[in-house]
């Protein structure tokens, strides 16, 4: 998909691994389907953030301050992502407990995601294990795209910021250009961009 590459850890690029960890973390949630039919497309980004979160802390070895540099967000939100429980989020999303736990959620959703790979030894090889045909009949793997684009901006952010990120990408045959212009800006968080650009396809 031609994003940078942030570093080379051990087995290949932090991108291709974020994107497995991003991935397998909406497979633990029940797969894309499960999401939309709960509302919940907003965790995306979230679940984004924290997966590559998870990869930088575990696989280059960076501080908290580095990773939240290198993403564009606070110390603490790095260090509440990677210090998640995950065994609370997992019995929270598994329905055995009955409040929210303290612990950042999609932080323990990528944990699990990410322990899982390396387990199983699917971190590191080239294969790709994503399910591309239902992520294009959910009409959401332009999300994807975006996402990884914009990593690290700073919201709210304007048109030309956004513009400058996204440049040649073509979202359902649409140049993003055009549909940039019709935003409203500022745009004040990675969910509000995905939902306005779902508005205007």
């Amino acid at each position: 998909m031609g994003f940078e590459v942030i570093a080379r850890p051990k087995g290949g690029d932090v991108d291709k691994m974020a994107e497995k960890v991003f991935h397998e973390s909406i497979r633990l949630l029940g797969g894309l389907r499960k999401l939309v039919e709960y509302r919940n497309l907003t965790w995306l980004p979230s679940l984004a953030e924290a997966a590559y979160v998870v990869v930088l802390k575990n696989e280059t070895f960076k501080t908290y301050s580095e990773i939240a540099r290198e993403l564009g967000i606070t110390e603490q939100t790095a260090k509440n992502i990677a210090t998640a429980d995950e065994e609370e989020v997992r019995k929270y999303i598994e329905g055995e407990l009955d409040e929210k736990p303290k612990e950042h959620i999609a932080g323990g959703i990528a944990k699990l995601a990410y322990r899982n790979l390396k387990e199983e030894g699917r971190l590191d090889t080239e294969e790709v294990e994503i399910r591309q045909e239902e992520m294009e009949v959910l009409d959401i793997d332009w999300a994807v795209h975006v996402l990884a684009r914009i990593k690290g901006l700073d919201f709210p952010v304007g048109k030309e910021q956004l513009a400058e990120r996204l440049e040649g990408l073509i979202i359902k045959g649409k140049k993003v250009e055009e549909i940039l212009e019709e935003l409203e800006y500022p745009v004040k968080s990675p969910a509000e961009l995905l939902h306005k650009i779902k508005l205007r396809l």
